[in-house]
């Protein structure tokens, strides 16, 4: 039996078509540019959506960045490794989120994930903390939370902090408790894909003071603006977020609570209408989260013949693009990483005077089956706040009549 043709076109967050930018970011961006301040320093919209996105999430700090990847920078920052500590991640995670270890000199260490959830656990945590460890970061992939409060537990009992990936996971809820609020530090981004956007940008968030401060001043080359007597204080970057940024920031906020709910309602549609499905099983939800469905993670269950290739194959054929395996390989097996290509030919952080005495960081598959199996059975669909009803019927009969086809 072959697959559907395609006979509709399916909304991409690439363009228009899936994204929902209009008049509002068009009046905001138009103030700014009439106002001839773009940057922060002197301007108000990047402080008026700091101040608007902190308070959605209950936290007295919210400051900006120039990206996802700038934001978890900061995050790693504000605990200040000493060069050699290690910092605990996934293996499942855009490398953005992990060469901002390296670029503090830390190093990256991958725990395992629930191959269901493709989340790290605090079974999978604990097993990788040595007394080198400096901090955990975990990431809500696909906008499902991780099992955080034995994650928060844990960190509490090793007294390390824990910071909160949410680039996936706008809106999304733990035990009622929205995520980027629960660790430490949360981390979020306006990259082009993400719930909101920006094109690029990010957001780090706090409750803790000190923390507050440090990210604070990382974002703005350490310098102590406001201070009796300002200096820069210690190694930074400038990561500030622009005016225009923000303006789109700022509108896209507003629509924020309407396109999470669209997304959840046409994800939960499809969860409903391929139900069943030999062979496929919709996305696993962390007991107590509310999902927002960054992706929609299809779990390859069962005979189906070629598995999370095949029905990936299948469903582009029918018109609809996914990604199978959703990255082709582990963060560790990236050449980067793989064979720690950092600064010059040093090695470092890896090698030095600083890990003296400590065994070898050395990552191997074997280490996560968890991580294996995850990707060998998922197939990961682009989602976005355009689709509709009538997609979703698409999308549904397309998955329906390609597992029917590979039993």
């Amino acid at each position: 039996m072959s697959t559907p043709k395609a006979k509709i076109a399916l909304p991409s967050e690439g363009d228009s078509t899936g994204r929902s930018f209009g008049e509002e970011e068009l009046a905001i961006l138009k103030k700014v540019i009439a106002s001839g301040t773009l940057n922060c320093t002197k301007g108000t919209v990047v402080r008026d959506f700091e101040s608007r996105f902190a308070k959605w999430l209950g936290l007295p700090f919210c400051r900006t960045t120039t990206s996802g990847t700038a934001a978890v920078h900061t995050a790693v920052a504000a605990v200040d490794p000493e060069p050699g500590d290690e910092i605990i991640t996934t293996p499942i995670t855009d490398m953005g989120a992990i060469t901002p270890i390296l670029y503090q000199a830390a190093i990256p260490v991958f725990a395992d994930v629930d191959p269901l959830t493709y989340n790290m656990t605090a079974e999978t945590i604990e097993k990788k903390i040595t007394r080198r460890t400096k901090v955990v970061i975990v990431t809500h992939l696909f906008g499902n939370a991780c099992d955080m409060d034995p994650i928060v537990d844990l960190c509490k009992k090793r007294s390390l902090p824990l910071i909160e990936d949410s680039a996936q996971s706008f809106g999304c809820t733990y035990n009622g408790k929205l995520v980027g609020s629960i660790g430490d530090i949360g981390a979020f981004s306006l990259q082009q894909t993400k719930h909101m956007t920006a094109g690029e940008g990010g957001m780090v968030v706090a409750r803790d003071e000190a923390l507050s401060r440090r990210m604070r001043l990382f974002i703005d080359k350490a310098w102590g603006y406001g201070d009796p007597k300002p200096d820069h204080y210690f190694l930074a970057l400038n990561y500030r977020m622009t005016e225009l940024v923000g303006a789109v920031a700022l509108a896209q906020f507003e629509k924020l609570p309407a396109m999470i709910k669209q997304r959840v309602a046409m994800a939960e549609l499809l969860n409903q209408k391929i139900e069943g499905t030999p062979g496929v099983l919709p996305p696993k939800k962390t007991a107590g989260c509310a999902p927002v469905y960054w992706r929609y993670a299809i779990r390859v269950d069962g005979p189906l013949k070629g598995k999370a290739d095949a029905l990936g194959a299948k469903l582009k054929e029918a018109g609809i693009f996914c990604a199978p395996r959703y990255i082709q390989k582990l963060a560790f097996e990236c050449e980067v990483l793989r064979d720690q290509r950092t600064f010059g030919k040093s090695r470092f952080p890896y090698v030095g005077e600083q890990r003296k005495g400590e065994p070898e960081i050395v990552y191997r598959k074997e280490d996560t089956p968890g991580a294996i199996e995850a990707l060998a059975g998922v197939v990961v669909l682009p989602w976005n706040e355009r689709y509709t009803e009538e997609h979703v019927e698409f999308i549904a009969a397309a998955i329906r009549e390609s597992a029917k086809a590979l039993v």
